[in-house]
């Protein structure tokens, strides 16, 4: 089971994108998603700021406003397969 931990705030298009891409990528792989309102804890908003969406998978942080362009999925499955090995 792949987790993936998505810092988000209401009304994020970019988040929203994040999300549909990354559940396109692993769209055979058993997820499950936590999604964080990262308003909703002055500590996570001070932290991320404008810097979201920010997400991690299995605890490793993935990726911040955007996933990587070069082989976004391929590198999210490697990053999947990783850390669930470790």
């Amino acid at each position: 089971m792949i987790r993936l931990r998505l810092y988000t705030r209401a009304g994020c298009g970019l988040c929203d994108e994040m999300r549909r891409q990354v559940d396109a990528f692993l769209e055979e792989a058993p997820r499950a998603w936590e999604v964080v309102d990262v308003d909703a804890d002055p500590a996570l908003a001070a932290r991320y700021g404008e810097e979201i969406p920010v997400l991690f998978v299995n605890d490793r942080l993935f990726a911040k406003i955007r996933l990587p362009r070069l082989a976004a999925a391929l590198r999210l499955k490697r990053a999947a397969a990783a850390a669930s090995n470790s």
